[in-house]
């Protein structure tokens, strides 16, 4: 058996025995009757729970559209020319759009960068900025006690419309809708008090029920007055496959429900391996990123097994707080404890990779430094034929791959979870 694992711009062909038990779970391949631009024609003409966004807005209103950054794999470059034709024909001039890229905590980015995430036509048609977590304005606390600080100049604007991807968030349950405004464009106090929720037990992936965090997150999105969405699912090869619009919470469900259908997996018992690929640029760009498919890999991993994590990570392990409680003295147990204490943005990324650690031997495979892998507590591989080799002479036999770590969430069947 030979298994595709993405890996930065390229990737690795993981060859398997025959004689090996695998589970390889990927999401359901989906063949869609139209092309990508008739799917999102076709979401706009259509919107869930309110009127078409050319209804919406009236000449002289200056509209803000937040989007994606570069570490996400929305495609700005194709949402875009379609919703400002639509805020064209409301009779938005083009000069009073304002494209607001959603860093949250990010570094910023380069023009290079915001001129390939919006293509050439529609840098030079409109103003693209980045958020900036310093240039905030206070709107008041949510009953979860966030302080929602947003982006000055998006609030400025008349009508604010959310851009993005949906798929499973690992303390937010999915991602999309109005979570472009937390984290997107907020400060770090906002999302510092946002993801201190990230421990209760309802806050998982694939979870919006009585989930604290994806709630405080849509209380923030009332108050900033998000008016209209567009969000996108993407397949294997980041094309679009469905697309939904109109209301920022009646639409976002709508596209949670089609994710579902073909990206929830169940396997009938716990693996002794698990192989996962994060699933490439973006989601590899660095290990603050990658993480996500990580804790999706450990659903399914017994206690005492062995996950190998497939991930470039070529900006490293993106996020300086992040790297700072990964080399805690300690290891695992103090990253644990010491979020426990007091929740610290950057450290709850730490945290969750301690937690998974806890549960099972983990592997990267990445172009970092061996030494710096290692003492971050994993195991170096370059490549996952060596790291197949080791796991199966120490925990078993029984194996599952996941080329697409983040896009899919894998659950053990119920006689056995």
């Amino acid at each position: 058996m030979k298994i595709h694992l993405k890996y930065g711009q390229s990737a690795f062909e993981l060859e398997i025995d025959n004689s090996v038990h695998v589970d390889l779970i990927a999401a359901k391949r989906v063949c869609p009757s139209c092309d990508e631009s008739t799917l999102i024609r076709s979401a706009l003409q259509n919107p869930i729970g309110c009127i078409p966004l050319p209804n919406l807005v009236a000449p002289g209103q200056r509209v803000a559209i937040v989007t994606s950054d570069i570490t996400r794999p929305c495609p700005s470059a194709l949402l875009l020319p379609a919703v400002i034709d639509d805020l064209n024909r409301g009779g938005v001039r083009d000069e009073d759009i304002l494209v607001v890229f959603a860093l949250g905590t990010h570094r910023m980015h380069t023009e290079a960068e915001r001129k390939q995430l919006v293509g050439e036509a529609i840098h030079k048609r409109v103003r693209c900025v980045d958020s900036d977590p310093i240039d905030c304005v206070f709107l008041g606390d949510t009953s979860r006690g966030t302080p929602v600080w947003v982006f000055r100049p998006l609030m400025e604007r008349d009508i604010r419309v959310c851009l993005g991807n949906i798929e499973y968030h690992y303390f937010a349950g999915y991602s999309g809708g109005v979570k472009a405004i937390i984290p997107g464009v907020s400060n770090a106090e906002t999302i510092r008090q946002n993801h201190r929720w990230m421990t209760h037990p309802d806050a998982i992936t694939a979870n919006l029920e009585n989930n604290p965090v994806r709630a405080d997150i849509e209380e923030a999105g009332e108050m900033v007055g998000v008016k209209f969405i567009l969000n996108v699912i993407l397949d294997e090869n980041e094309k679009v496959v469905k697309a939904v619009a109109g209301h920022p919470f009646e639409a976002h469900r709508a596209g949670c429900r089609h994710l579902d259908m073909f990206g929830l997996q169940t396997i009938n018992q716990p693996v002794d391996i698990v192989i996962v690929s994060a699933g490439g640029f973006p989601k590899d760009i660095n290990l603050y990123q990658a993480q996500k498919a990580l804790d999706n890999a450990r659903h399914i991993v017994r206690p005492g097994g062995f996950i190998l994590l497939v991930a470039e990570c070529g900006e490293g392990l993106g996020n300086n707080t992040f790297e700072k409680w990964m080399h805690k003295p300690g290891g695992a147990d103090a990253i644990i404890a010491d979020i426990q204490r007091e929740f610290v943005l950057g450290g709850h990324k730490a945290a969750a990779i301690a937690m998974a650690m806890k549960q099972a031997e983990i592997g990267l495979l990445s172009s970092m430094p061996a030494d710096d892998v290692h003492a971050m507590g994993f195991i170096p591989f370059d490549n996952p034929g060596s790291a197949m080799h080791y796991a199966l002479g120490k925990f078993g036999s029984r194996i599952a791959v996941m080329p697409e770590g983040g896009s899919v969430v894998p659950k053990v069947a119920p006689a056995y979870s």
